[in-house]
């Protein structure tokens, strides 16, 4: 820093945003701007919304972004589960960002301090083909580093097969007429395309599909989940996502078919909200599951955590309520004996946030990048974000450890709906609205 800051006297004066395409996802970057040169980086949640932000902008005017928690507590009843929570999260993300910087310490310094100096990566990897292919995808993962695996395993990979799904007659082609709108080449949502019977299919849950696993769809997952395992062996620990939209009564037969792969963890078999639907799977089979990307605040975590039904709690930190609060929904789980992993698909503002409560959690076992296949992507900070051998390594500058963003690589990435980057936000400046919640 060129000149001495004070703390005590800081204040928040602006907020803007740029929205890039393309990381994997559309990721909005925030900027909190201080009456003394300070810019904190923040980010809303993947394919959210800078609206809910941009709605928080009036609120923390004239704060001191030291304050973390007050301004936290006046801002949180203005997020939801899943991106719902990105605004409130973003700003978090930033205010501690500013707050280490102002104190000239990392964010990691200020949750009271590090249990480890590198940070365990896991990627999702994609794969066409049969399970042989997945498993030699995963084993160059391996090669290069990677000690901790996860790969999607569910109804995607049945769509065309015969007889190995039923639903009522017409519905699985109606989904595969959607297939190409729910998807990108960037692997993002076209929200031009989610309109109508599109997004009342997108939003149908798990267990209102009608649709069901047919044994040999079991037989054909089982197989794959066998060819995987013949390529990478059974020493490396290794998740599943994305069973896709079934009941229940499935998620239970095809977890017991697949207990002998030893499974790190079944990732999000029915929605986070059925807690006794977890309890069911859980009491059922030995496979350990893990649920968490869409929970906002810790609260709403503890009733998986009661239930027993959890052996790995997934938050991501631009939906759970930011670093402070990821930070206490990993040391609750390990109340209850659970593992923490986080789910990040994001920006490397958004992983470098996680990688300090990574650093500060005592429980944590894996952060998820969803970028590494990018090649742009580690570059849109300085220093550049470097994955060594399945790691980061915890950075010890002050804030999240950002000197600056690239901003030329911003400028080419800009989504085609917001083509200035850092534009005025005035129009938020007078956002008001009594916000008291009790008389």
């Amino acid at each position: 820093m060129s000149k001495k800051i004070d703390p005590a006297t800081l204040k928040i004066t602006d907020m803007r945003f740029a929205d890039i395409d393309g990381a994997p996802k559309r990721c909005t970057l925030i900027k909190i701007f201080t009456n003394q040169g300070l810019v904190g980086y923040g980010e809303v949640r993947d394919a959210s919304s800078r609206t809910y932000a941009a709605m928080l902008k009036s609120r923390i005017i004239g704060e001191n972004p030291c304050n973390i928690d007050k301004i936290f507590r006046r801002i949180k009843q203005f997020g939801g589960h899943s991106r719902q929570a990105g605004g409130v999260c973003g700003i978090e993300v930033a205010l501690w960002d500013l707050a280490g910087k102002a104190w000239g310490v990392p964010v990691w310094q200020l949750l009271g301090g590090k249990f480890r100096d590198q940070v365990r990566i896991y990627c999702d990897t994609d794969s066409e083909g049969g399970g042989r292919d997945m498993g030699k995808a995963l084993v160059e993962r391996m090669k290069q580093g990677y000690t901790y695996l996860k790969m999607d395993l569910g109804i995607e990979l049945l769509m065309k097969q015969k007889n190995c799904l039923s639903a009522p007659l017409g519905f699985l082609e109606k989904m595969r007429e959607y297939k190409t709108v729910f998807v990108t080449p960037h692997g993002s949502i076209d929200p031009r395309a989610m309109r109508g019977e599109a997004y009342d299919l997108f939003n149908t849950p798990h267990g209102l599909t009608g649709i069901h696993l047919t044994e040999k769809g079991l037989d054909y997952l089982d197989k794959y989940m066998h060819d995987v395992r013949s390529e990478i062996g059974y020493e490396i620990p290794i998740a599943i996502d994305h069973l896709g939209h079934i009941p229940v009564e499935d998620c239970i037969k095809l977890a017991k078919r697949l207990e002998k792969y030893n499974l790190a963890w079944m990732e999000d078999p029915v929605p986070w909200q059925l807690t006794d639907q977890y309890k069911r799977i859980a009491q059922a089979t030995t496979v350990p599951l893990g649920t968490g990307e869409d929970i906002y605040l810790k609260e709403n975590f503890k009733p998986l955590l009661e239930s027993g039904a959890l052996a790995v709690v997934h938050p991501d930190i631009l939906t759970a309520g930011g670093i402070l609060e990821t930070h206490k929904i990993g040391d609750m789980a390990e109340d209850y004996g659970v593992q923490m992993s986080i789910h990040m698909a994001e920006s490397p503002i958004a992983c470098l946030a996680a990688v300090h409560v990574a650093a500060a959690t005592r429980n944590f076992m894996a952060l998820e990048v969803h970028s590494v296949d990018v090649p742009w992507w580690a570059d849109l900070v300085a220093p550049r974000l470097k994955i060594q051998d399945g790691y980061i390594a915890v950075p010890d500058a002050p804030g999240l450890g950002i000197e600056s963003l690239n901003e030329k690589l911003i400028e080419e990435k800009l989504h085609p709906d917001f083509p200035v980057a850092w534009a005025s936000t005035e129009e938020w400046d007078k956002e008001w609205a009594n916000d008291r919640q009790w008389s």
